[in-house]
């Protein structure tokens, strides 16, 4: 039994509400939970007291019996300094596919050519 400390969706049709909450990895999103440990209210500004709340000792105890937290629960868990979440960021993934590559690179040597003959024969 793999558990998961994960969101569980609330709220209306365009006003979204979450529950943090623990619960079986196979449970549907918004199914079975063991234990609710905090919501979080997207709707509200940043640095709105009750956007996030999350019961602190309940989510080190289930950290330490092995359950995993999605990336969103992780990045709110980190911010609460509970977790130390490595930042993801990969380079090779923002870059241009191999084909865009080629065609900045003919892109680029033919404005240098036409940078190099404009150099070489002054306008009249």
């Amino acid at each position: 039994m793999s558990l998961k400390i994960r969101l569980a969706r609330g709220g209306t049709k365009k006003r979204p509400y979450y529950r943090i909450v623990v619960a079986e990895a196979t449970s549907p999103r918004d199914g079975n939970f063991i234990e609710r440990i905090g919501h979080f209210n997207p709707i509200l500004p940043d640095d709105h007291a009750d956007r996030l709340k999350v019961d602190a000792e309940r989510a080190k105890h289930w950290l330490s019996v092995g359950a995993q937290p999605t990336d969103r629960v992780a990045r709110f868990l980190d911010k609460a300094g509970l977790l130390n979440r490595a930042a993801k960021h990969s380079p090779e993934k923002m870059k241009p596919r191999k084909k865009t590559q080629e065609r900045m690179a003919a892109a680029a040597k033919v404005a240098a050519d036409l940078a190099a003959k404009a150099v070489e024969t002054p306008a009249a």
